[in-house]
Parts: C-alpha cells; structure tokens; sequence
C-alpha cells in the first residue's frame, strides 16, 4: 500500500515539483517547433519587409475615387507596408495607407483619403486636437503634437485629404510633406 499526503499537508515545495515535469514538456516542444532561440547578445535589429509602394499607390488610384500621390521621398527611405480602408458615416470615405522606414529607423505613415479632415483625424488620431500649423510650400498642414503620442501633420489638397504621423523628427516631417506636396496626382 501506498502512503500519500492528505491534501492539506501540501506545500509550496510540492506544487513546484509538480510543475517542473510541464515546464519541460513545455520547452521540448518549443525547441522542436522553432519557436525558442536563446542570444547571448540580446535582440537584433530584424530585416524591413520590402513593399512595392509604386506599384500599391497605382493601384489605389486606378480604384479609389479620389486623387492619389505618390511622393518622392529620399532614395534611403524604405517603403515597408500599405493597406487600404474605409471610414463609415458622415464625411468618410475610402483610405489608402503606405508606410516608410527612415534612415534614423523612425516609421512615417502616408494615408491619403477622401474623408473630410475632422473625421480622417478623428478615425487615425482618436481624440487628439489640433496645436499648430506648417507651411510647405504653398500647402498649410495642421498639427497635431503630443509629448505622449506620435504627431500627425493634416493637409486638404481639394479633393483628398493627407495624413502623414510617426516617430519622425520634424525633418522627416518636412520632408515627407514637401514630397507630397510637390507629387503631381497619379493617372487613373
């Protein structure tokens, strides 16, 4: 016959040797299933996704209902995703979305729409207001600048609107709204 410990006489001790078989079990399979690696430096920067922007934003102007641009940002920029939406209800409207990789590592979005600027800003920014404005060129942007929140920088262009935010500085900013602002409307 063998002896076992009435419930209430077990501890701590025995809960952890009893655990210590399922945490084994537990790294066997992620160690056969890949999922483990252990570093002895720590994290590494991992590699951008290539995205065909050129290619995305053609696309959206031949389907969308509104003006697309293609902006020509600096040679070193890496284009690294896109994806198109829709903002239902009043003065909303299709989205179409494409993202870059600063030199710096820094992500700038480019959203351009049709939605009015109040409901695009309300859809992206929640419900963050506006605090400044920055002229490029011939085109006002309005600001949005938080110390706890990515900015965001809005411009009407008649027919669409355009969103750029990130992580940038302002340089990178100026330089993704003086792209758009000087990239003629892609043909439809």
């Amino acid at each position: 016959m063998s002896y076992q410990k009435p419930r209430i006489l077990h501890d701590y001790k025995d809960l952890f040797f009893s655990l210590i078989p399922l945490v084994l079990i537990a790294v066997v399979f992620a160690g056969l299933a890949s999922q483990c690696s252990f570093s002895a430096t720590g994290p590494t920067e991992g590699k951008i996704p290539h995205f065909d922007v050129q290619a995305a934003l053609n696309s959206d102007a031949r389907t969308l209902p509104f003006p697309i641009r293609n902006p020509a940002v600096p040679a070193d920029w890496t284009p690294n995703s896109g994806s198109r939406d829709t903002i239902t209800g009043p003065d909303g409207g299709p989205v179409s979305t494409v993202g870059y990789i600063t030199p710096s590592g820094t992500y700038m979005q480019l959203t351009q729409s049709s939605a009015s600027d109040e409901v695009l800003a309300r859809s992206i920014l929640g419900s963050r207001f506006a605090n400044g404005t920055q002229q490029i060129g011939n085109q006002k942007w309005t600001v949005f600048a938080e110390p706890t929140e990515e900015t965001a920088w809005i411009a009407d262009f008649g027919q669409s609107r355009v969103l750029i935010k990130g992580a940038g500085d302002t340089s990178a900013f100026t330089t993704l709204a003086q792209a758009v602002t000087a990239a003629p409307q892609l043909s439809r």
